[in-house]
């Protein structure tokens, strides 16, 4: 476990003590800023719903999502392979899982640390209105989970797309175009479709936009909660797969 521990620690690290980690944080800024402001010209007409649940009905999110998860995850193998530091870390005491585990695990903790912007934003917004909804701890807590179980699903997604190559750019290229084929296979649930029973229980399951809404309204369903671990956990293990068949070449 301490190995683990290390290895985390090393995966943060790198993002902080490089350019690429701070323009990710920019980016994310930047965009959230942005959703910020719609979302204060939305104040002004009278509605039930949260202040979550205008901001995942916005593109935002998914532009972030999209363009974020591939720019954390290229480092995770396809620069170690780059610079030359893959053998060495794959030969310390740490396994395979571990190392694989661990890269996962770094890439989650920046993913999760830059989205807490968000709840300043909630503040702000709690702090000048009479509205108590921004700040509805139920409301934040299935909010934020709802975003750390879709990330793992993209970080995971992402983890593999670098174990397949020592490009970083064909490993982005990759990593997005996985990503994007996930997310318009949910939107499947939105198009209109003359089928019943099975078909549309599953289009209606596999919907993202969908079910951040209702963890954005404080809804949590266990039925997602397996969705988004059973997807994290299967990336994850095709990407250990593809770490270990290093042994067989």
């Amino acid at each position: 476990m301490q190995r683990y521990f290390t290895l985390v620690r090393r995966e943060l690290g790198g993002y902080f003590a490089s350019y690429s980690g701070y323009v990710v944080i920019a980016a994310v800024l930047f965009l959230l800023g942005l959703s910020f402001s719609d979302i204060l010209a939305k104040l002004d007409t009278p509605t039930d719903a949260p202040l979550t649940e205008d901001f995942f009905i916005t593109f935002y999110f998914w532009i972030i999502l999209l363009l974020t998860a591939p720019v954390m995850t290229i480092r995770s193998f396809a620069l170690e392979k780059f610079s030359g530091t893959y053998e060495t870390l794959m030969t310390s005491p740490a396994g395979d899982l571990q190392v694989v585990l661990a890269k996962f695990s770094g890439a989650l903790v920046f993913f999760t640390l830059t989205w807490l912007p968000l709840f300043a934003y909630l503040l702000i917004v709690r702090r000048y209105s009479d509205d108590p909804s921004p700040l509805d701890g139920r409301v934040l807590a299935s909010t934020f989970l709802g975003i750390v179980l879709i990330g793992a699903v993209y970080m995971a997604l992402g983890c593999l797309a670098s174990s397949l190559t020592r490009n970083q750019t064909v490993a982005a290229m990759l990593s997005y175009a996985m990503g994007l084929s996930i997310f318009l296979l949910s939107l499947r649930a939105l198009v209109a479709s003359p089928t019943s029973g099975w078909a549309v229980k599953i289009y209606s399951h596999i919907a993202m936009t969908d079910h951040l809404e209702q963890f954005a309204r404080g809804m949590v369903d266990t039925r997602v909660l397996v969705y988004y671990l059973s997807l994290t956990v299967f990336f994850l293990f095709l990407t250990w797969k593809v770490v270990e068949s290093r042994r067989w070449r």
